[in-house]
This record gives structure tokens, sequence and C-alpha cells, in this order.
């Protein structure tokens, strides 16, 4: 039986979650070790991984504000981060490949919505490519239409659950 489990990542998981990226998303769009380090020094506690039997297979990472939308200025700055901020902003969500469509990135989820909940923050907002709005309307997020991003030159749908 695996041992599933689900904890803050910190510091000395930067080059795990930097490669985890890197097998996840096209090149234009993955975070690099930089925008991960700058993650993980100011906000780890917006940082989760779920790991089997101690390997890191999947998380997801973003940052508290107050700001209403996820804009791209989020990804590799600190400006708008709020430690008690009314919003989960979600950067990036990955289970590597070989552990894709086995519902580990949907526990993740689960658990991240469960954490945000208790938090008491009005909720999370993510943007998704369009094929992956049916997997997140499934958590109970609304597509907000097409994002003002332009994160990788790729087309965005902001994405928003709101728990209060």
């Amino acid at each position: 039986m695996q041992s599933v489990i689900i904890r803050q990542a910190n510091i000395s998981d930067i080059d795990t979650v930097t490669e985890l990226e890197k097998s996840c998303f096209p090149v234009s769009e993955a975070a690099d070790r930089k925008a991960f380090e700058l993650r993980l020094r100011n906000y780890p506690e917006c940082f989760r991984l779920l790991e089997i039997d101690g390997k890191v297979i999947s998380m997801i990472n973003g940052m508290t504000t107050n700001e209403n939308d996820l804009c791209d200025e989020m990804y590799s700055g600190t400006d708008m981060y709020a430690a008690h901020g009314k919003w989960l902003m979600l950067f990036g969500v990955a289970t590597a490949p070989a552990y894709q469509k086995r519902g580990f990135a949907s526990r993740l989820m689960e658990r991240v919505i469960e954490d945000t909940k208790k938090q008491e923050r009005r909720g999370i907002v993510l943007t998704c490519k369009e094929e992956l709005i049916p997997f997140y309307s499934r958590f109970g997020f609304v597509s907000e239409g097409i994002s003002d991003s332009e994160h990788g030159g790729a087309e965005w749908y902001q994405m928003r659950l709101t728990l209060e």
C-alpha cells in the first residue's frame, strides 16, 4: 500500500518542484528555479506537495492577495502578496506525467480548498487552458471567460471558486 502525504513545500524542495514543473509545462509557461525560490522564500504556506512513498508527484502553488484577479505580475514578484489576503491565486497545478489521470491532482486540490476555507478566505482564483475548464468546474470553479494574461503566449481562462 502506498503512503500518501500532503505537506507544505519548503526551500529544500526547490530542485524537485523545478523539475516537476519542467515535466508538465512548455518552456514558455513553466516557472523557473528563480520563480520557485521567490515563492518558497516569501510564501511557502501557499505551496502544497503530494508525495507517494516519499516522492513528490504533484504540486499546487500560488500566493494570497487582496487583488480580485490573477495577473501576470504576480508570477514573478511579491508586491501584491498579502499574508491574510482574501484570495488565493493559484499559479500552477502539476502532476508528474507518469501519475496523471489517477486522482492525485484532485486529491491535492481538495486539500487546498479545505485549507483555504479554514483560513476564511473569500476563495481561489486560477487561470487554465480551455480544455481544463471541466476539470476545475468539478470543484465548483466558475469560468469568468478569457483572462488578460499573456503568460507564455497562451490563451488563458480565469476561473473562480467563491467560498463565502
